[in-house]
């Protein structure tokens, strides 16, 4: 938890750095809320046992729930973050953070607004905050929904397996083309052909030179959704080169999304692994953050299916607690999991009163204090204490202390100790700890 608040205070800074207002929802959403969002993953949904009444289900993710949210209460503009627990019945992989229950770390616009400000915008947030984090480098693949659908439609695939064919697509970063061919060969019935002109697009990304690339495309370019999608995409690479991020992002046709409710621009971020030799392509080591355009969700919610635009991103927040927790651990840091300034301690016997009055004064301070809970401690005993809770100071109270009206305040790292008068401790206490804490 020591390390997990530490990213949620990056992630939330930089949430509110951006004027975002912060929400929560319930766990459980009717089922028919949770119906149907999903595509294929929709089978990783907990439904709660019919015990009577409303059919209920765990959620699956934050959007969802935010769209019914926005429906219900009709707001047509929102800013808004949620940091919460999701559930999903999957195979746990603890290594790579994959967990039945884990925290997700969403940001979302919702809004009628220009075209790709919005968008632009989450993409800026979600490199802040891989930045701050220091995790590694990372690359953002961008790609839109529409021109997918366009390219599946002058590929030759059925409307009906739009769907179904993007699911494949999407898994061409863990597994190779032949073995996504196979898939929509074989398990989906797509026409070898069609797969193979389906190939041909989804194997290319690069920057902004393929957005005009494919704009030119003989045949893409005769399709109205597809160049709907390139036109913003080549807008939208304006707007990130004016935020400054442009050289983090890739355009990429494999990218696909296997939400449903997606609709315009997605992306996804993945960490990079320093390349074994030199001019090796880095290597992904899988998504830390995505997102996309929804704009027909809420619609889904409101009685007279009314349509609020929304972009949003989530933080792959479970992924990043295991890359932070394995660095920590490669570098033997000690993650210190309490936050006391001071352990008020004595030297002698019968001094638990004093000790009780010294500690009260600096809790009543606002000084972070502990004292062990024994009569008479060892004086050993206590400075141990401080050493393995990583407590950087000690005041202790002897006889002659409280004749003479002072505190030996003691340092466990350098060991010295200085005379402070009483009244004076507070300020020193406060001096002594006020440099910023390793933020590791």
């Amino acid at each position: 938890m020591a390390v997990r608040e530490k990213v949620f205070d990056v992630i939330i800074s930089c949430f509110k750095r951006h004027g975002a207002e912060v929400i929560d929802t319930p766990v459980f959403e009717l089922k028919e809320t949770l119906t149907g969002k999903y595509g294929e993953d929709s089978k990783l949904i907990y439904d709660l046992k019919d015990q009577g009444g409303e059919l209920l289900s765990l959620r699956y993710d934050l959007t969802v729930p935010f769209a019914r949210y926005l429906a219900m209460n009709k707001l047509t503009n929102i800013k808004r973050y949620h940091i919460a627990k999701v559930y999903r019945r999957d195979n746990p992989a603890m290594t790579r953070g994959r967990y039945r229950e884990f925290y997700q770390c969403d940001f979302d616009i919702a809004g009628q607004f220009d075209p790709m400000i919005p968008d632009a915008e989450c993409l800026k947030i979600m490199c802040e905050i891989l930045s701050s984090l220091q995790i590694g480098d990372f690359l953002v693949k961008v790609n839109d929904r529409r021109i997918l659908d366009g390219m599946f439609a002058i590929c030759g695939v059925p409307d009906s397996k739009f769907r179904t064919i993007c699911s494949s697509v999407d898994k061409l970063d863990k597994v190779s083309w032949e073995e996504v061919k196979n898939e929509m060969v074989g398990e989906k019935g797509l026409a070898p052909e069609v797969a193979d002109r389906i190939g041909d697009y989804v194997q290319q990304h690069g920057g902004v030179s393929l957005v005009e690339q494919l704009l030119q495309d003989p045949e893409l370019s005769q399709n109205k959704q597809a160049l709907e999608g390139l036109g913003d995409l080549k807008l939208l690479f304006e707007y990130l080169t004016l935020l400054g991020i442009a050289d983090k992002i890739s355009f990429d046709l494999s990218l696909a999304r296997g939400l449903d409710y997606y609709t315009g621009v997605i992306y996804e971020a993945v960490l990079l692994q320093s390349p074994a030799q030199a001019g090796e392509e880095p290597l992904g080591v899988g998504s830390v953050a995505a997102g996309g355009r929804y704009d027909g969700l809420v619609g889904m919610f409101d009685p007279k299916g009314r349509k609020v635009p929304c972009v949003g991103l989530s933080i792959g927040v479970e992924r990043i607690f295991s890359i932070v927790e394995q660095r920590l651990e490669a570098l033997e840091e000690k993650v210190r999991t309490t936050e006391t300034q001071v352990l008020v301690a004595s030297a002698q016997k019968k001094l638990l009163e004093e000790r009780l009055k010294l500690v009260s004064e600096l809790w009543d301070a606002g000084i972070k204090a502990e004292l062990l809970y024994k009569k008479n401690p060892k004086l050993l005993n206590q400075l141990q204490y401080c050493e393995e809770a990583g407590i950087p100071l000690v005041a202790i109270i002897g006889e002659q202390e409280l004749k003479d009206g002072v505190i030996k305040l003691r340092s466990v790292a350098s060991r010295e100790e200085v005379d402070i008068r009483r009244e004076d401790l507070v300020e020193e206490i406060k001096r002594r700890t006020s440099e910023p804490l390793c933020t590791c």
